[in-house]
């Protein structure tokens, strides 16, 4: 009696351990934010559904698999515009939009662009463990910002809630939790002669610690398995020994380490992207290849991808740059837009430095922007521009900010003695 009571003491506790065990290896992730800050946040959700493109099929998705994160390369405005409505391109195709479906903002306001349950076209040719066609089974969220630059704290709150939710609703776990990068997949090309990673950069700066996410796989399967081939830059930042982000240089600037192919992806060569030159020529990833060649593009060439609109709108004023639909503070002068030396016009009227800016994405469609500046020096009766500026007065690099709110380099003054009091001089600070 005694050793049946011991076998049957024993046999309850192997399987008490036995479930232990099966809810420790379920897929279900514990929660990561409270119940209070989950509800918060789903009331705060921007209901966007309503500016979907009517031409959008909408195709129910049978099952959910992965929950995949993107940067869009965009500002907010111009990203949610993308999305719902669909893409514009400058040889006259269109997409239907439908292409997430959430946008988190840089302020981490978050828009819900279509239900969850309908299928997004967001993964485009992608791959992962042998499954290809991601977006028939995987949820979409965009983060507005570029792949070189930074997330913002409030963004990665968002995300992290946001993942957290869709989580509970579709039992997934963290690995579930990839960036488009790491599914995206190309044909070969001038790079690689085989199948390989690296067809688009986005999200390759998402932090996932941040978004309160555990890692991400240690390898990538199907270049394991030989599907495809690795691209070196990203298997290191995802798969890497010492994994980080820093391991990526944050720019879009060409330079002997940063080529077209890693700013750029496989839009290297397309017609909306565009290659700013040093000299100021502006030049089309279409063509390049024929009429500069791809090894021959200056050092310090800026990279600016999604440009649907005429390249001439791209076109600067010398040092004076103009923030457009798809150029934002972030594409010129990127680390520095939150320095005191690059200086901001608005179209109000108002003058700020970079420390005045809370974001780059705050700034509105049509400000100018000088970048390496300092100043104001105000013109008057007792300082003429030739005791403000020196010798360099005339020198174009000189920037005169007039009553009229123009904006004009010391060449283009005809009559300097006809300087209106109030013209202000702002000098290249190397000065």
């Amino acid at each position: 009696m005694v050793d049946l009571q011991v076998t049957l003491k024993k046999r309850g506790m192997l399987a008490a351990l036995f479930i232990l065990a099966f809810f420790l290896a379920s897929p279900c992730p514990a929660t990561a934010f409270s119940r209070t800050e989950r509800a918060s946040f789903q009331r705060s959700i921007i209901d966007h559904r309503a500016r979907l493109n009517p031409d959008y099929k909408k195709i129910e998705r049978k099952r959910t698999d992965y929950i995949i994160v993107h940067t869009s390369e965009l500002g907010r405005d111009l990203t949610l515009r993308v999305v719902s409505k669909g893409k514009c391109f400058r040889n006259g195709r269109r997409t239907h939009g439908g292409h997430t479906h959430y946008v988190i903002a840089r302020d981490g306001r978050t828009y819900r662009i279509m239900d969850k349950r309908w299928i997004a076209d967001h993964a485009g040719r992608s791959m992962w463990n042998g499954q290809t066609d991601l977006s028939r089974v995987s949820i979409g969220i965009e983060l507005v910002g570029y792949h070189y630059a930074p997330l913002t704290d409030k963004q990665y709150r968002a995300v992290g809630l946001l993942i957290d939710i869709l989580q509970d609703v579709y039992h997934l776990d963290d690995k579930a939790v990839l960036t488009h990068s790491q599914i995206a997949y190309g044909r070969p090309n001038r790079w690689h002669k085989r199948d390989h990673r690296g067809r688009k950069r986005c999200a390759r700066n998402f932090i996932r610690a941040k978004a309160q996410l555990g890692p991400t796989w240690s390898h990538d399967p199907d270049v394991r398995a030989g599907r495809i081939v690795a691209d070196a830059q990203l298997a290191d930042v995802f798969y890497g020994r010492h994994t980080r982000v820093a391991a990526v240089e944050e720019s879009n600037v060409i330079s002997k380490s940063n080529t077209a192919w890693l700013i750029a992806g496989e839009d290297f060569d397309s017609r909306e992207t565009v290659y700013q030159f040093p000299d100021g020529r502006l030049f089309s990833g279409d063509q390049i290849g024929k009429r500069i060649g791809w090894d021959r593009i200056p050092a310090k060439t800026v990279v600016l991808l999604n440009q649907t609109g005429s390249m001439e709108s791209l076109k600067s004023d010398g040092p004076v740059k103009t923030i457009a639909g798809g150029i934002t503070a972030w594409s010129l002068a990127g680390k520095s837009y939150n320095h005191r030396t690059t200086i901001y016009f608005l179209p109000t009227g108002g003058i700020k430095n970079g420390t005045m800016i809370s974001d780059w994405d705050d700034l509105p469609v049509k400000t100018r922007l000088i970048i390496g500046y300092k100043g104001p020096f105000a013109v008057d009766k007792k300082r003429s521009a030739y005791r403000i500026a020196g010798a360099g007065y005339k020198d174009p690099k000189t920037i005169y900010y007039l009553p009229s709110k123009r904006l004009l380099g010391g060449n283009k003054i005809e009559d300097f003695s006809r300087l209106q009091a109030g013209t202000l001089i702002f000098l290249p600070a190397a000065l």
